[in-house]
């Protein structure tokens, strides 16, 4: 069976992973048809129908060329801009300039002094439809919500104070868009950090640009995805497979699911029966195992699986959630062609009983449908270093994925054993073919949604820190992220490195679990 699964899935990249497919024009893509997307389960488990290329421009060092070049680990991470323009008499910083037809799907963004203007152009036209009297997306001049305008911990109201914004409403465009920022006096140097992710679809997709007229008629569509992606409702038709274990030390427990072309639509686990001081090793020493159609898909432990990290402290998102004392849920959709085998791997001697619980329920395959991965490797002693000009600055590798799927999200969980901040590295994603990363970030903070150290513990929708022990940033943390519109799809590999730079050298211990679809023949990096 696995060689037949095998056959079909080199068929499948031979014949979807081209990406010469022509675009699908029939239905435009518009600020709804994305927010709908935004709360669809199914929509990541293939490969887009309509092909685009994910990437991000950021306000990372120029000075950043190559890996073979000085400046490889550059640190002037809020000087970054594309260009100075002249528009109507205004100097205009510009941040961001990309033809489409596209959508920008991310904007996260901080500084010290929100004052300013932002502009957005839209198809080449030199009158912004979107003006904010501020470097800051929660000044956005339309409703948005808590849910896809997300203010950071650290953020102040006053506009000469801190800022810190991820904004997720997406921004549509038919041909092209520029946003500019408008300094109070742009030979001053303010920090300006930004990261703007965007898709790029082939020529020809049929995209509705983004107006303020059409998004304030989308008001009660908004308020509905707010809602949704901040309740998620846990899946409850199909078949009910529950199993009570308690498992033995070092052991294997099974549970196999219904045979067919089918999908788990949501997975729980509750524990009893333990001591609560036992919960960080139970959920770190037993591993959860998903076989589909005869190849491991998913090898993780529980605590990086259900986004919380060590621990298991409370959290809640969109795709994974915590109590933070004894249940855990996953509403990652999980497809599977015929056959399904579950199993927890316990890898110590400490007593307990789980309860499991799946909802599975039919799937109508295409030939875009993926299989659901969660990988997970961890590495001690890992070296990270305040000289940013040192030749012994390191890119630590987070996850290295070959073959065809969307990367969709991961958790990093870590111990520090600096004295204080250890994520001034920028995070750098590869994909397929890139001389330069597609993703070139600003801080570790930044990628994971937020700004300035000391991280202080949140959740949204979009994932958060569940863990952050200490202001100093010494000891125990845990990032999540998973990823909506701003998944990334890979056609033969991607690569996500992280820069290992702090603000005093010393060691850090990682942990780090990704999730992402793939064919059976797509296999990510471990090291466990």
């Amino acid at each position: 069976m696995k060689q037949l699964v095998t056959i079909l899935m080199a068929l499948c990249i031979i014949s979807c992973g081209t990406h010469n497919s022509p675009p699908d024009t029939a239905s435009p893509i518009t600020t709804a048809s994305l927010l709908d997307e935004m709360v669809s389960y199914d929509v990541v488990t293939g490969y887009p129908a309509v092909n685009y290329r994910a990437a991000q421009v950021s306000s990372h060092d120029r000075r950043t060329v190559s890996p073979h070049e000085p400046g490889w680990f550059a640190n002037d991470d809020g000087a970054g801009f594309e260009r100075l323009d002249t528009v109507r008499g205004r100097v205009e910083k510009v941040l961001f300039d990309e033809k489409g037809p596209g959508a920008i799907t991310r904007i996260w963004m901080t500084t010290s002094d929100k004052r300013g203007t932002l502009r957005f152009y839209f198809d080449e036209s030199d009158t912004p439809e979107i003006e904010i009297p501020a470097y800051d997306m929660a000044r956005f001049p339309a409703t948005v919500g808590t849910a896809l305008s997300l203010t950071h911990t650290h953020y102040e109201d006053e506009l000469s104070k801190t800022g810190g914004n991820t904004f997720f409403l997406p921004l549509p465009y038919a041909r092209s868009c520029r946003i500019t920022l408008e300094e109070p006096d742009y030979t001053v140097k303010i920090p300006r950090y930004y990261h703007i992710g965007y898709r790029t679809y082939d020529n020809g997709t049929n995209v509705r640009t983004f107006s303020l007229k059409e998004v304030r008629k989308l008001t009660d569509k908004i308020a509905a995805v707010n809602r949704k992606l901040l309740s998620p409702e846990m899946y409850a038709d199909g078949t009910e497979c529950t199993r009570t274990v308690t498992p033995t030390s070092n052991g294997t427990t099974s549970l196999h699911l219904p045979d067919g072309s089918k999908a788990i639509r949501s997975l729980a686990i509750t524990l009893s029966e333990f001591d609560p001081a036992d919960l960080t090793e139970i959920m770190q020493q037993t591993w959860l195992r998903i076989d589909f159609d005869g190849t491991r898909c998913v090898w993780c432990p529980l605590d990086c699986f259900f986004g919380v990290g060590t621990g298991a402290p409370a959290s809640s998102g969109w795709y994974v959630s915590s109590d933070g004392k004894s249940s855990f849920t996953s509403r990652w959709v999980m497809p599977y062609a015929e056959h399904a085998d579950l199993r927890l791997e316990k890898k110590s001697d400490i007593p307990f009983t789980a309860v499991i619980t799946c909802y599975v329920d039919d799937f109508d395959r295409t030939a875009q449908t993926l299989y659901f991965h969660a990988t997970y490797h961890d590495e001690t002693g890992i070296p990270v270093n305040n000289d940013y000009n040192s030749p012994d600055n390191l890119d630590w590798n987070f996850t290295t994925i070959t073959g065809h799927g969307v990367y969709c999200g991961d958790v990093l969980s870590l111990y520090n054993h600096c004295p204080d901040w250890y994520g001034e590295g920028d995070e750098k994603i590869w994909v397929d073919n890139d001389t330069f990363p597609s993703f070139m970030g600003t801080g570790t903070e930044d990628y994971y949604n937020c700004s300035w150290a000391p991280v202080v513990p949140f959740a949204t929708p979009f994932g958060g820190a569940p863990r952050a022990d200490e202001t100093s940033s010494h000891g125990y943390n845990t990032f999540v992220r998973t990823r909506n519109l701003d998944v990334i799809p890979f056609g033969q590999r991607l690569q996500f490195d992280l820069e290992m730079l702090s603000w005093n050298p010393g060691t850090v211990d990682y942990r780090a679990a990704a999730f992402w679809y793939g064919t059976a023949l797509s296999e990510a990096t471990e090291k466990n």
